[in-house]
């Protein structure tokens, strides 16, 4: 994806809001803008059709 190790890391190493979509910090334990604590980690395996 990116041109180079570490700005992979820096797109892929997210949390996912459940419930709006939100992106978040690797460390995150709540949603920045919702507050939910329905995170997920970002998928970084690609998505096989």
């Amino acid at each position: 994806m990116g041109k180079f190790p570490e700005a992979d890391a820096r797109l892929l190493r997210k949390k996912i809001c459940m419930k709006c979509y939100c992106r978040n910090p690797q460390k995150a334990e709540r949603c920045r803008k919702c507050r939910s604590t329905q995170l997920r980690v970002k998928a970084i395996e690609g998505r096989g059709v």
